[in-house]
């Protein structure tokens, strides 16, 4: 796993009641400890400070629901996964290519239709498709709430089935 490439200073102290950018920086490393169940909304409320709670215990860290700067140094990095839409490209895309392909049969049913790392219109209709499957917002853009479905049988989500190297630190 990726730890956090910013220094420890640059994240505040945050706890129950906190919003914004840092908690969502929090969710998605909490996510990726792996606590699969954590959406990425950026509302430090009572499920994220019992998961705090939790990875600060089996950290050695007081488990006070505080994240501070040891919590964060402990954490595995928290930057957002690329956000990928019409025009995008790369390796992220084949990745994402690959799994809408392989993880279809008998799912999510439309496929990019070739694995080429260009996000086109075919790819948003797979995405779209995964989507619907998913229970998340059908808008064919892969953000937040789209890389932190679950695919159930893998006990993984899309994020950690792409793969984590993708993180924008």
């Amino acid at each position: 796993m990726r730890r956090r490439s910013c220094p420890i200073q640059e994240q505040p102290t945050i706890s129950l009641g906190a919003t914004g950018d840092a908690v969502k920086r929090l969710q998605r490393a909490l996510r990726r400890t792996p606590d699969l169940g954590l959406n990425v909304d950026g509302v430090f409320g009572a499920q994220v400070e019992t998961a705090v709670k939790q990875f600060q215990q089996g950290a050695g860290l007081p488990a006070d629901g505080t994240v501070g700067p040891q919590t964060w140094a402990a954490l595995p990095d928290g930057g957002p996964m690329p956000t990928l839409k019409v025009g995008s490209t790369g390796a992220a895309v084949t990745r994402l290519q690959e799994v809408l392909t392989n993880g279809a049969p008998g799912e999510w049913i439309t496929t990019p239709q070739g694995i080429d790392g260009n996000f086109g219109p075919k790819t948003k209709a797979s995405v779209e498709a995964f989507q619907a499957w998913g229970g998340v917002t059908k808008d064919g853009v892969v953000g937040d709430q789209t890389w932190s479905v679950s695919l159930h049988a893998m006990s993984a989500t899309l994020e950690s089935v792409v793969g984590l190297n993708f993180v924008i630190g």
